[in-house]
């Protein structure tokens, strides 16, 4: 009985390998596994291009090429460059987004508490990996939610770090000062002509 076991354990063992098989080969559903869709070449191919003309494909992707080059790279070649691209893309956008940042996050605090030095400080929060990390994280997660919009915002958190916040803070307390003397004026006239 025991060789009769064996038997029938290996049919099961086959008929789950079979199974196992079948649903690995298909998809969700039974469908077919979806493929990857091909990179438009051409129009990376364009973007290298574009890169080319602006003079700075040696600084992003590592390499400098001619629009010559560029045509006759081989399809490979346009993905690895265009990722190297990306990439690049990706750390100047990561970089600016943190730098605009703790820039704005330092005057922030520098508004309710006296700093010593301000640019020690600064740099001291972009040296700092788990600050950086995580922030890279949060710019990473920007980028890829609010894409189009990136440009709009870096631009806001820009002039937003060229705004002299000090100065308006000092008009509002000259105008508080100019009042007190006027109020105090106007209440000791009142008593004045009160006593006469």
């Amino acid at each position: 009985m025991g060789g009769e076991e064996n038997v029938v354990t290996e049919d099961v063992l086959k008929l789950v390998e079979a199974e196992l098989e079948a649903e690995l080969s298909s998809g969700p559903a039974g469908g077919i596994v979806p493929t990857a869709p091909r990179p438009d070449i051409p129009a990376l191919r364009e973007q290298l291009a574009v890169l080319v003309s602006t003079g700075k494909a040696k600084e992003a992707i590592g390499v400098q090429l001619t629009h010559e080059q560029v045509k006759r790279l081989s399809d490979k070649d346009v993905e690895k460059y265009t990722k190297r691209y990306e990439t690049y893309v990706g750390s100047k956008t990561t970089e600016s987004l943190i730098d605009s940042f703790i820039f704005l996050a330092t005057k922030a605090v520098g508004m309710s508490v006296k700093i010593k030095d301000i640019d020690a400080y600064q740099k001291e929060l972009r040296n700092d990996y788990i600050l950086n990390k995580e922030l890279s994280n949060r710019a990473g997660n920007l980028a890829l939610k609010c894409g189009r919009f990136l440009a709009v915002a870096n631009a806001a958190l820009i002039t937003t770090k060229h705004i002299d916040f000090n100065s308006d803070l000092e008009r509002k307390d000259e105008a508080k000062l100019e009042e007190i003397p006027q109020q105090s004026s106007t209440t000791a006239e009142g008593l004045h002509t009160n006593t006469e």
